[in-house]
């Protein structure tokens, strides 16, 4: 039986499968695939579940067919606000809220600076 229930996001979220690196406290950095991201938002699959409320890192490489320009890597400081328990697989949809971020790549100087005010400013 299908609910209906309101979408609570509050950015348009890209669906992007993005090559990713997580890193959780305690953990070694895990080597993943985002299924979708938005300015406040990350959504990826972990071999491991992790607690609601974790820190974690996540660095994110941005490829030229979405910048125009060169690849740009973004680190974000997030936490996890979503585990979706596996189910049939092992993997573990996992929802993270950005906090914070920083370009780790200084290729386009105007380019990067616009960004991060555009991104800044959502």
């Amino acid at each position: 039986m299908e609910t209906n229930t309101p979408d609570r996001r509050m950015m348009r979220r890209f669906d992007m499968r993005l090559p990713a690196i997580v890193r959780v406290e305690g953990v070694n950095e895990v080597h993943t695939e985002t299924q979708n991201v938005s300015a406040r938002g990350v959504f990826f699959y972990l071999d491991r579940p992790v607690s609601a409320g974790t820190k974690i890192e996540v660095t994110l490489t941005f490829p030229p067919h979405i910048t125009l320009t060169d690849s740009v890597r973004v680190r974000f400081s997030a936490r996890v606000i979503r585990v979706d328990h596996p189910l049939p697989s092992l993997r573990v949809g996992t929802a993270a809220m950005i906090e914070d971020y920083e370009f780790l790549r200084s290729g386009s100087s105007d380019f990067l600076s616009a960004l991060q005010k555009e991104w800044k400013s959502t």
